[in-house]
């Protein structure tokens, strides 16, 4: 039994060790199961390592000439600044690259701060990046530049200085040039006005359009009337849909020509023609405005299709022939100012809008071919009033009868209103050959031929006239002559 368990015991360990050995199958997976967790542990660095060196992030910059990049301030010289740039080694910023900076700019640059770059030479002899902030500047607003003349946008500039031609402007660092065709506030004339209208716009802002741009050939031109004009073009569209006829608006002229006068009424110009800036008669409107002159209009037309705005300043005031009746009267002597001349007589002002005919029978005693004459455009005369038509808005004047004393009467006047009616020259030379010559220079024209027809003593005139061959005697025939008292009664009548 001893013999026995001692066996029993004696295999125990060789049975485990067999048992061990009897399943290498099953222990095999587990070691090797355990070898990749073994492996595993070293491999975290060393993908992290892979990621780094892969990321291109990390990679110095391979810079070239042109490249525009952003910078950090390292460090700041008088002369120079330092920028890291990523790069193997940091750049230099030259003080002859940043020359576009004030003062105040340059002063406000801090260590740390972030700048926009442009590369000079990719590495000069210390082995340094050369940059600069000033072509970093330029070729920024180029862009933005293009950017703006690719979307018809208006922009602002400040003009700091002038040449012959026109102004120059500075955008970000690019000089543009504005044509002085193109400055709405540079008038016409010589150059000189033209360069003092300049000197005077240095300084100032303004807005302009790009009408030409050139990268490469470092070309800027630029245009304020474009810009000035788009902007009136959309605020008129505005004006229009909200202006109505009748109405009555503040407006300034902004320039004249020939048939009429331009009037800016907040956006829009309209035209004021020739004929409604004054009730008188304006042969050019330089007579009566000037450019920047004050004036309220009167809308007449609206034009929506052909954008027209159609005004009058004349309308805005009372009309002068509304009044005649109540301030002047037939017989009554007034001054006035000769404005015309004509064949057929010549026209005399008395007021503002008012203005009557002075026809070539009512000039002089005396026999008149041509009112020159007698009168000249210009000249002041004083005129007695004959006829009167307001509603014709018609007045016909007289200047032979203007120093006649109190013996007017309406009898005159209807004379003289005959007379006025005969207006073409060739009406008045024929009635004045039909008369003789003696009536003409006694003053009895056409009014006066009336009376002496009608007259009664004419009879008695006749009846006397078989005595008047009698040869008894020269001396009582000469002084008993009769026709003369007719005659002399006709023309004190």
């Amino acid at each position: 039994m001893e013999d026995r368990g001692q066996q029993e015991s004696n295999e125990a360990p060789v049975n485990g060790e067999t048992a061990e050995q009897a399943q290498p199958d099953q222990a095999a997976p587990v070691e090797q199961a355990a070898a990749p967790v073994e492996q595993a542990a070293p491999a975290e660095p060393q993908s992290l390592m892979q990621e780094l060196l892969s990321n291109p992030s990390h990679d110095y910059r391979a810079l070239k000439y042109g490249d525009v990049i952003d910078g950090t301030i390292m460090q700041r010289d008088r002369d120079e600044f330092l920028v890291d740039i990523g790069s193997k080694s940091e750049g230099i910023i030259p003080s002859k690259e940043y020359g576009t900076l004030t003062s105040d700019e340059i002063n406000a640059i801090n260590v740390g701060d972030q700048v926009l770059v442009f590369v000079v030479q990719a590495e000069n002899s210390d082995g340094h990046t050369v940059l600069s902030i000033d072509k970093a500047r330029q070729e920024k607003s180029w862009r933005l530049l293009q950017e703006q003349y690719d979307k018809n946008e208006i922009i602002q500039a400040q003009v700091t200085n002038y040449n012959k031609g026109g102004l120059l402007v500075n955008l970000d660092g690019v000089r543009g040039f504005v044509p002085a065709s193109q400055v709405t506030d540079i008038r016409g004339g010589d150059d000189a006005s033209k360069q003092a209208d300049m000197a005077r716009l240095v300084g100032s802002a303004l807005s302009l359009k790009v009408i030409e741009i050139n990268r490469h050939r470092n070309r800027l031109i630029l245009s304020e009337r474009m810009a000035v004009q788009e902007r009136r073009d959309a605020m008129k569209e505005r004006l229009i849909e909200n202006l109505k006829e009748g109405e009555t608006r503040q407006g300034r002229v902004s320039s004249i020509a020939d048939f009429g006068a331009f009037v800016d009424i907040g956006g829009a110009d309209g035209l004021v023609h020739l004929s409604e800036i004054s009730w008188s008669r304006v042969k050019h409107p330089s007579e009566v405005l000037r450019v920047g002159d004050t004036v309220d209009v009167f809308v007449l037309s609206v034009n929506p299709t052909e954008k027209k705005i159609a005004l009058s300043i004349k309308r805005t005031q009372p009309e002068p022939w509304s009044r005649v009746a109540m301030k002047y009267e037939i017989g009554q002597v007034v001054p006035a100012t000769i404005t015309q001349l004509a064949n057929f007589g010549a026209f005399a002002r008395i007021e503002d809008g008012i203005e009557g005919l002075i026809h070539v029978s009512e000039l002089s005693d005396e026999r008149v071919n041509h009112p020159r004459e007698v009168v000249q455009e210009g000249q002041e005369v004083q005129v007695r009033i004959i006829r009167i038509d307001a509603q014709r808005r018609r007045m016909g004047l007289s200047l032979r009868r203007a120093n006649e004393g109190g013996g007017f009467t309406m009898g005159d006047a209807a004379g003289g209103e005959s007379v006025a009616q005969v207006e073409p020259a060739a009406q008045a030379e024929s009635v004045a050959q039909t008369e003789p010559v003696a009536q003409v220079e006694a003053a009895a024209s056409v009014e006066a031929v009336a009376p002496v027809e009608a007259a009664s003593p004419v009879e008695p005139v006749s009846a006397v006239e078989p005595v008047a061959p009698a040869p008894v005697a020269d001396e009582p025939v000469v002084a008993e002559e009769s026709p003369a008292e007719p005659n002399d009664t006709a023309s004190s009548i």
